[in-house]
């Protein structure tokens, strides 16, 4: 046995449960049991044919070395341009810089400012790595409660009134997981006009799911916000919008006073993303979009789908999801806990999804559906889930 003394910062590091669960619906899986899967948050397509040729061809090209711990030039140039032609923003390449993915974007932004003393604001329910690397960091997380009646959007005047001398950095996200969520343009309006009274706050803009937003409503990319621009941290990638959650692929864009520590930071930490996966990401972003489009236009569907069937279930109500790809009811009527309710869907009729107090206190009474599956299958979840309802 072992007396290996383990360091008091690790009690404080969370975890992501939609892996947990995850895990155990592919352990009942194994067993013979019938799993439908609607946890997590995984686009079920498969990553466009010629993003995948263009990452096979880099590796047959030779390109197995090294490359800027910041990301290829190319690929920095190429998210500029994109980010251009979708926010109508100029962006310099220079401040853009590629990781493994969207959250070492978030763990090198709450080191950044995140030490014992000062507090961190993030969204709750929100995804649950922001409260997880807060605790890590030595900060005090302080939740921006976001509620059913508000659309699952933040309040500004809630938010800014958080707001202490002790304030480092304020997470968003919108569109937003686990409730789908959209932030309307006038709280952001709010937000951002409130934050000239508070020029030591830093913001970090989480918009993974930028691309996937419903009944008409847009993307505001607080990229949009010149007067925030030198201390926002936007944070995008390839995860969600081009199926590409296995290829490890994200990026940020960073203000000027940021860049030089958050490449140490990754030359300390990964050294750089692998080259192929950039390549591919170039594909992505200068290739053609059908792909994203149809990809969307099911999300659509799925989405009109899954709330009507949810609203129609005994003791349960379901709002309007506005973007990425989650449905979050409120299962209080049924007497369940979000835990209980989570549990009795997996375990008694082999349907998988996600405690709402999985992403924070404020998840209690609701459960994460992720509608990144199959109509058929989404109905056949429901009529399983009635069944014990």
């Amino acid at each position: 046995m072992s007396d290996l003394i383990f360091a008091d910062s690790l009690s404080r590091l969370g975890t992501e449960s939609a892996f947990t669960i995850l895990a155990r619906a592919g352990a009942l899986a194994a067993q013979g049991r019938d799993i439908i899967n609607l946890g997590i948050g995984q686009p079920d397509f498969k990553t466009p044919e010629h993003i995948v040729e263009a990452g096979i061809k880099a590796l047959r090209d030779g390109y197995h070395g090294y490359t800027p711990a910041n990301g290829l030039p190319e690929l920095r140039e190429a998210v500029a341009a994109d980010l251009h032609r979708r926010h109508g923003v100029e962006v310099n390449p220079d401040h853009v810089v590629v990781v493994p993915g969207g959250k070492p974007t978030m763990f090198f932004a709450v080191l950044m400012f995140g030490q014992p003393g000062v507090e961190i604001m993030y969204p709750n329910p929100g995804f649950p790595i922001y409260e997880s690397v807060i605790r890590y960091s030595g900060a005090t997380p302080v939740p921006i409660a976001l509620k059913e009646e508000n659309g699952f959007a933040f309040s500004a005047e809630e938010v800014l009134g958080q707001i202490t001398d002790k304030t480092r950095l304020i997470i968003i996200n919108s569109p937003a997981n686990p409730t789908g969520g959209v932030t309307p343009k006038e709280e952001i309006d709010k937000l951002v006009a409130g934050l000239q009274a508070h020029p030591h706050v830093a913001l970090m803009s989480d918009e993974i799911y930028s691309n996937m937003l419903y009944g008409g409503r847009e993307h505001v990319s607080l990229l949009q916000y010149p007067e925030i621009r030198d201390r926002l941290i936007m944070l995008d990638g390839w995860s969600k919008t081009y199926a590409m959650t296995g290829w490890r692929l994200g990026y940020a864009v960073w203000p000027d006073s940021c860049v030089e520590h958050v490449t140490r930071l990754c030359i300390n930490d990964h050294s750089c993303v692998n080259a192929a996966t950039q390549y591919a990401g170039i594909a992505a972003l200068t290739g053609p979009q059908d792909a994203v489009r149809d990809m969307v236009a099911a999300f659509d569907q799925r989405r009109e789908v899954i709330v009507r069937e949810l609203n129609s279930l005994p003791g349960v109500s379901c709002a309007d999801a506005g973007g990425a790809f989650y449905a979050f009811p409120n299962i209080t009527g049924t007497g369940m806990s979000s835990v209980e309710a989570q549990d009795r869907f997996l375990d008694e009729v082999g349907v998988a999804t996600v405690a709402g107090t999985s992403f924070g206190a404020w998840g209690e009474g609701y459960v994460r559906f992720s509608y990144a599956n199959s109509t058929e299958n989404i109905l056949e979840a429901i009529r399983r889930i009635r069944g014990i309802l």
